[in-house]
């Protein structure tokens, strides 16, 4: 079986650890595959554990015993953090995003998978610390987020439908009032896409009065699971008083004028302290 240099298996580590974030690998693992002894591994890891370090990248924690393994814990840098949600204000305050009744088209956006895993990046780096079962989130813009985020903190994700399919089987079904039109509207869940007494976290593209996230963690009363943190991308300023409490947001809308074709929208500066 082929050997490796030892700079060919650093560049190899660090490939497999940034694709799978957040997941354990065995030494042994890595020693089948560069046929090399455990001994050689941890010393390898120890490297790339300074490199990530160094490079701000987020940090590699390591697991002794018989056992012993390692994980990278993707956490990101403020400069970063800063960067990606200008370049989120940018992109949302483009004048030609305004559509009549002032509401901003955001599919593009939220279809766009390196906006999308930049967006995921901030929240699982946010987040990253905090044992999660499940991501949840409703069958809207927020499912591309919602499952990239799940790939960075490695679990799976659960969708809530706004109506019941046959092919979920068993579901649980609530009304919630929206917080925005104040109207009652039904989301379900199947039994079967998370265990009981999970710990999950709700992920959301937009809030307004925050009836949807509301909804959500009741529905998750339901399972008996427990909501450990809600994160939505974009939150208005106006009604200041939502219907959760505890969420994280990432950009704030201040206001938007189709006349003018003005959108007011800003960094959650909570995020950049």
């Amino acid at each position: 079986m082929k050997k490796y240099k030892r700079n060919q298996r650093i560049g190899a580590l660090m490939k497999i650890f940034a694709e799978k974030p957040n997941y354990i690998f065995s030494y042994n693992y890595f020693s089948e595959i560069f046929n090399a002894a455990k001994s050689t591994i941890s010393e390898d890891v120890a490297i790339v554990k300074e490199l990530v370090f160094e490079l701000d990248y987020g940090r590699i924690e390591t697991i002794s015993g018989a056992l012993g393994g390692a994980v990278f814990i993707p956490v990101m840098g403020s400069k970063e953090k800063s960067d990606i949600l200008s370049e989120l204000c940018v992109l949302f305050s483009q004048r030609n995003r305004i559509l009549p009744g002032n509401f901003i088209y955001m599919t593009d956006i939220f279809n766009n998978p390196n906006i999308v895993t930049n967006i995921a990046k901030i929240i699982a780096s946010e987040f990253c610390d905090v044992k999660i079962d499940y991501i949840i989130t409703v069958e809207t813009k927020g499912i591309p987020v919602s499952v990239m985020t799940g790939q960075k903190l490695n679990v799976p994700v659960a969708v809530i439908r706004r109506n019941n399919k046959v092919t979920e089987g068993a579901t649980v079904s609530i009304n919630y009032v929206s917080g925005s039109s104040n109207s009652i509207q039904t989301m379900s869940l199947s039994r079967r896409s998370l265990k009981e007494n999970s710990k999950v976290l709700i992920v959301d593209d937009f809030m307004k009065g925050g009836g949807t996230c509301k909804g959500m963690a009741d529905m998750m009363r339901e399972f008996n699971a427990e909501v450990v943190g809600t994160a939505v991308v974009i939150e208005t300023k106006e009604p200041e008083k939502k219907l959760v409490d505890n969420y994280l947001s990432l950009l704030v809308l201040n206001k938007i004028n189709e006349k003018d074709g003005i959108v007011e929208i800003e960094p959650n500066h909570k995020l950049l302290k």
